[in-house]
């Protein structure tokens, strides 16, 4: 009882120190921020970043590199002093969960993927000795890997997918890689910033005739679709760009077109 009431002193003790701040109008919910907050004092709630607690947040700002529409900076006003460990405690806490993870990102909820029965008749595929030809026409695949330079990219139609994409959609060679070159990406596991330079610059040395961009339907893969975005416009082209929405159960959620203009302007 009487450790309560220390705490509650100390809580409401405010005290003037560097915080996190959010602009929930700049904010995608992309979660990039929360996987890299190790006091897990983000959240996303409601589609938007959110600080579960000032008391978490160090004010360091190690979220603020991987946010990729510049949402988050560090501010200096009254708030809760950083409690080190309450955060020990919370992490603590967290990770005997099994779900939703520590991160807090929906991208990263444990969940298992069922198929219903289909009850209508089926084309059944039958192995054969033949094995199926890949698509792929370019190596490396990864953007972190792919020269700007590369000859393969000069007047390519681009496929920019996200890594899961691949696995979820079964006819992935057959329904988007035809034609087209491959850059493969995850803006969650790695740093958002070089990814927005690397196709910054892939769109300004290389005349590209198109970009499709296919990602999760989990909050944080929509980085992905963001960083291109801003790539393309720093870039000054106008390049057509489709983008496609994979759900978790391997079925396309959305397909549309961005104008020329809502991408270069």
């Amino acid at each position: 009882m009487v450790k309560k009431n220390l705490n509650s002193k100390r809580k409401a003790k405010k005290e003037r120190r560097k915080i996190v701040r959010i602009d929930e109008e700049k904010c995608d919910g992309c979660g990039n921020c929360v996987v890299n907050c190790p006091e897990g004092a983000l959240k996303i709630i409601g589609g938007k970043a959110r600080l579960v607690k000032e008391s978490f947040c160090d004010g360091l700002g190690a979220c603020i590199g991987e946010c990729p529409t510049g949402a988050l900076t560090i501010e200096e006003r009254q708030a809760e002093p950083f409690d080190e460990e309450a955060v020990r405690e919370r992490i603590k806490e967290e990770r005997m969960k099994e779900e939703p993870l520590p991160c807090g990102c929906p991208g990263s909820t444990v969940m298992e993927v069922k198929k219903e029965k289909r009850r209508n008749k089926e084309k059944r595929i039958v192995c054969r000795e033949e094995s199926i030809p890949s698509r792929l026409r370019n190596w490396p695949i990864q953007i972190h890997l792919v020269p700007p330079n590369a000859p393969y990219l000069k007047e390519a139609e681009l496929l920019v997918a996200a890594d899961c994409t691949p696995c979820a959609f079964a006819d992935f060679h057959y329904r988007f890689l035809n034609n087209r070159i491959l850059l493969l990406g995850c803006p969650k596991l790695h740093d958002a910033e070089f990814y927005r330079l690397k196709l910054y610059r892939i769109f300004k040395e290389n005349d590209i005739k198109s970009v499709d961009v296919v990602f999760m339907e989990v909050p944080c893969c929509y980085g992905l679709v963001h960083l291109i975005q801003k790539a393309i416009a720093e870039s000054k082209k106008k390049i057509p760009l489709k983008l496609t929405k994979v759900g978790i159960d391997g079925e396309i959620r959305e397909e549309r077109l961005v104008s020329e203009e809502g991408v270069s302007r």
